[in-house]
């Protein structure tokens, strides 16, 4: 076989990262209404795109809801692929649900329960990248912490997508959620900068995980990991063919929901945030300008919550952290 031919096949395509994804983007939209989508900055590269928590018949939001349903695809983000797969297949094997449960065990236990945890809103970051940009996470970085009460040092997240003709797209992603938009927007964009603008070298913010992309980034399917990993191999001419890109979630506490005793009303609460997202954007735009990402394609979600100090809350009582 020829190094051309080796090559070609050992491209990843559109189809091979989505049969990848996990879960039904109907399933998170029983939580997060989508508000606006595709807006863009002039000068930029960047996609803004704004959720709101849902309102039921009932007129409430549920916060407490979301973080159940967070709780309940946990094993899908904490875990690498190929162990899952693994362990489906062994209890379709023996009519069981033993391995799987393991894992979700496992899962739950590699959080951290400081008060203080950014893992929700990760986890948050890593439903809207696959449900709804339709990008699969490639690298798991809870199953490499070594110590829960400490977080992994690294960016929040390693996404893939990939071109029509054959360039993988790296999105690494970030997540902020803080009681401040303007806050999160700064701090956030400022973490996921090194990740876009450094150059290539082996002090890099990146390094690290572009190493650990070449032994353990998964698709679960072997054949397509051990194609996906060329890419991050220095001696594989793939590695060329590599672009960097950047998905960053921005949660913050906002007085669009009503009081415990109000009810909600969800054109209200959209009318609120669309209006808001005039100076959300503002703000974005001159924290790209700052941190010199104009020309790299960032997707960024806002997300207005009624606290961000109860949306971790709900989330540590969720995974039965909050002791």
């Amino acid at each position: 076989m020829t190094a051309k031919l080796e090559d070609e096949l050992s491209r990843i395509t559109y189809d091979d990262l989505h049969a990848a994804l996990t879960g039904s983007p109907e399933t998170l939209g029983v939580h997060l209404e989508l508000i606006e989508r595709d807006i863009e900055v002039d000068g930029h590269s960047v996609r803004i795109h704004c959720h709101c928590l849902t309102v039921d018949a009932n007129g409430r939001v549920q916060p407490k809801r979301l973080a159940a349903f967070m709780r309940n695809v946990v094993a899908d983000y904490a875990i690498p692929r190929s162990k899952l797969v693994a362990a489906k297949k062994r209890d379709a094997e023996f009519n069981s649900t033993e391995a799987v449960a393991g894992l979700l065990e496992q899962a739950r236990r590699s959080f951290t329960d400081l008060t203080k945890t950014g893992e929700g809103g990760e986890m948050l970051l890593f439903l809207l990248a696959e449900r709804y940009l339709g990008i699969p996470q490639i690298l798991c970085k809870m199953d490499l912490k070594t110590d829960t009460r400490m977080h992994y040092h690294g960016a929040d997240g390693v996404y893939a997508g990939v071109t029509d003709d054959g360039i993988l797209k790296l999105y690494w992603g970030e997540s902020k959620i803080y009681k401040s938009a303007s806050d999160a927007i700064r701090d956030c964009l400022a973490s996921l900068a090194p990740y876009l603008v450094q150059p290539e070298h082996d002090g890099a913010d990146r390094e690290r995980d572009l190493i650990l992309l070449s032994d353990k980034a998964d698709l679960s399917n072997p054949a397509l990991t051990k194609a996906l990993r060329q890419y991050f191999d220095l001696s594989s001419p793939l590695s060329r063919r590599v672009r960097y890109c950047g998905v960053a979630l921005v949660g913050f506490t906002s007085d669009f929901y009503p009081g415990d005793d109000a009810k909600a009303v969800a054109d209200e609460i959209a009318a609120a945030a669309k209006a808001a997202l005039t100076e959300w954007k503002k703000q974005i735009g001159a924290r790209l300008t700052a941190e010199k990402l104009q020309a790299f394609e960032i997707e960024i979600f806002c997300l207005p919550l009624p606290s961000a100090d109860e949306f971790r809350s709900d989330f540590l009582e969720a995974m039965g952290l909050n002791r």
